[in-house]
């Protein structure tokens, strides 16, 4: 078999999947909604969902189960020959079973189902045949119609699983929804690797502070601000008044700029004076944002356009005039900060929305209690 040939064969198998997705899409209809308010009272009457398949369906089963567990909606997966041997005692008349299998016909799942009537569950079936024995024992059936199967022999479950694995992302994904699953009880579901630390993990866990945030008065020289960010082995300080609110930001980023502008080309800072290229104030962002949690998601709320005046000056200046100067000349004013109940995940998303690399963090009364320094993220393990 030539190389092409099985870049040909491959695409084929895509193709009818693909195909096969789009039919099953299309399928969508009454019985879809009516499955989703089956799932829905069962919740809410305290039951769970029970999804049951054998075979190939019985992996599709434990996968389905388990992104309906993730997303809010308790599951579990009934092996449908287990459950005939003493497994049905997991199960109660509140639940609600979902069976898969393709034909219709396999055997173990069939013959479980007069079992849990017994038990008082509502059934509901995905199958690619209507008529099919299990579509018929069922309350409610969602049709597969994917088609073919990739498989040369038309065997393999191939086309049809992804297509009833599809269904139940459906099915789950709805329910998020029609729930309100926040992204706060997502996180506390998954506490483990790089997305868990993301979404557990708050900017309190992940911001500088104490000794090593840079934090100086707007009485502060530049050689002040400068010698705080040293100490803290940071590339920004924050200027905050007297009661601790925030004022403004500085950066060895701007600290360049100021330094190219008004030292080694004086005639360039005069024009310039009046439109600062903070770290903390580039691409649309406009300075007075904060990000503050709002239903579980992030909402950005904006603030005065406030820039700072530096000295327009056509002459060149000492460094050690600047170094002078009070930090209160040259800092972002009001720029863009975070609450700090709000999660790391967020941060990713702001850091690269609006392209910065310092972050200040203050309470709810606006008071500086850290900065959050993109250099730090991947070494939390949130990058």
């Amino acid at each position: 078999m030539t190389d092409n040939k099985m870049i040909e064969r491959a695409k084929q198998v895509f193709a009818v999947e693909i195909e096969g997705l789009e039919k099953t899409r299309d399928s969508l209809g009454a019985s879809f909604v009516k499955a989703v308010r089956l799932i829905l009272d069962t919740v809410s009457d305290g039951g769970i969902v029970v999804v049951t398949g054998v075979g190939k369906n019985l992996h599709i089963a434990e996968k389905m189960s388990a992104i309906f567990s993730s997303t809010g909606t308790r599951s579990i997966v009934l092996n449908p020959v287990q459950a005939m041997h003493g497994d049905l005692g997991m199960v109660s008349a509140k639940d609600v079973l979902v069976a898969l299998s393709f034909s219709g016909e396999s055997a173990e799942v069939n013959n479980l189902i007069p079992a849990i009537r017994r038990h008082g569950l509502k059934v509901i079936s995905m199958t690619g045949r209507p008529d099919s024995t299990l579509a018929q024992m069922s309350d409610l059936h969602l049709e597969i119609p994917c088609g073919k199967e990739a498989c040369p022999f038309g065997m393999a479950p191939t086309n049809s699983t992804t297509a009833t694995m599809a269904m139940g992302d459906a099915l789950a994904m709805v329910m998020i929804d029609a729930q309100k699953f926040p992204v706060e009880d997502y996180a506390m579901n998954h506490p483990a690797g790089a997305i868990g630390r993301a979404l557990v993990m708050k900017v309190t866990d992940v911001m500088r502070a104490g000794e090593r945030l840079a934090k100086v008065g707007p009485e502060a020289t530049v050689l002040d601000a400068l010698m705080a960010m040293t100490k803290a082995q940071g590339g920004s300080a924050v200027v905050a008044d007297a009661d601790g609110k925030l004022l403004g930001i500085f950066t060895d980023g701007d600290f360049r700029r100021l330094m190219s502008e008004r030292v080694l080309s004086p005639a360039a800072g005069a024009s310039a004076a009046s439109h600062p290229s903070s770290d903390c104030l580039r691409g649309s962002l406009r300075s007075g944002d904060m990000l503050v949690p709002s239903r579980g998601k992030a909402a950005l709320v904006q603030g005065a356009d406030t820039k700072h005046q530096a000295p327009n000056t056509s002459e060149a200046q000492a460094p050690s005039t600047i170094l002078k100067d009070p930090i209160s000349l040259y800092m972002t004013k009001t720029p863009l900060f975070v609450r700090d109940d709000v999660y790391a995940a967020e941060l990713l998303k702001i850091f690269e929305r609006k392209r910065i690399d310092d972050l200040p963090v203050c309470d709810a009364s606006g008071r500086v209690v850290g900065l959050v320094d993109i250099q730090d993220l991947p070494k939390m393990k949130v990058l």
